[in-house]
């Protein structure tokens, strides 16, 4: 099992007190470091029971992981989730790899989604309906960019296009970056098996169902002729878990675990993370 973490950022983005998060968190030996996204809120912006407060603030994820690889050494950089319909996918493959060149690697936990709100999809000119297919076609776009050499590739597509383009810098000693899917319904869970490295599912799904998307992403990769041991699944977990609890997720074939502080408080969210790593073992490697 790996153990990663997630940062928010609702009480304000303060750089000293993220670069301190993460030093913390690489410190402790969590492998990796999560960001959330959301281009722009409204006043009335809704996810099933939550409203989000229009003035809750959420930075640019990318920036902010760019900002985290200067300031850390070993961290991987991680997002859940980036709205990939929201992204040109030209533009992204570019940035995606600048990180990953400039950190040496550690571009290597992108999650992408697709987005709960029709107001975020309006402000940036998305159909909302549509997207589904520009993010399987975006992916697809990512991929082929990072893998094209000097000769240039092409793409025609429904939503983009192009013709004997490069894309360079390339991602870090690698063909191209993971790219896992997340989201909580069995749409999201065929589209990691087809194209992505790896499934994370939501966290307000009952156990049956997690089950059920979980199978759904297996059958989907060898559907289209992909290995289904090669997925990761990621969940989220709580920092005061038990080794059983963990033990449970791992029988699940949950490969890795993504847990947030309890407290908003700096000084207790280091108490936290030191608890976990030391209950975990985390600084020996786990």
């Amino acid at each position: 099992m790996k153990f990663a973490i997630s940062y928010s950022t609702a009480d304000g983005l303060d750089p000293d007190r993220l670069v301190a998060f993460a030093r913390h968190a690489e410190d402790c030996g969590f492998e990796g470091l999560y960001l959330p996204e959301h281009v722009v809120l409204y006043p009335g912006a809704r996810h099933g029971p939550f409203e989000f407060p229009p003035s809750l603030p959420y930075p640019d994820p990318l920036d902010c992981l760019a900002f985290v690889a200067a300031a850390t050494r070993r961290i991987l950089l991680g997002t859940a989730v980036l709205l990939l319909p929201y992204h040109h996918p030209v533009v992204l493959a570019k940035r995606l790899a600048t990180i990953d060149v400039l950190s040496k690697g550690r571009m290597r936990l992108l999650t992408v989604g697709l987005g709960t709100l029709p107001g975020e999809a309006r402000a940036i000119g998305v159909d909302f309906g549509t997207r589904g297919r520009r993010t399987d076609e975006a992916i697809d776009v990512l991929r082929l960019l990072w893998e094209g050499d000097e000769k240039g590739v092409s793409f025609d597509g429904e939503f983009f296009g192009f013709e004997d383009v490069t894309s360079y810098p390339k991602p870090h000693s690698a063909t191209h970056l993971p790219i896992h899917v997340g989201g909580s319904s069995r749409v999201a869970a065929r589209r990691a098996g087809r194209r992505g490295d790896g499934y994370f599912p939501g966290g307000a799904l009952a156990p049956e169902e997690r089950a059920i998307q979980w199978e759904l992403a297996r059958t989907a990769a060898v559907e289209a002729g992909r290995d289904p041991g090669a997925l990761e699944y990621t969940r989220w977990g709580s920092i005061g878990m038990s080794a059983e609890g963990v033990e449970a997720l791992a029988a699940q074939g949950v490969t890795r675990l993504v847990v947030s502080p309890a407290s908003a408080e700096p000084e207790q969210q280091r108490a936290e993370m030191s608890a976990f790593a030391e209950r975990f073992a985390l600084r020996d490697g786990g």
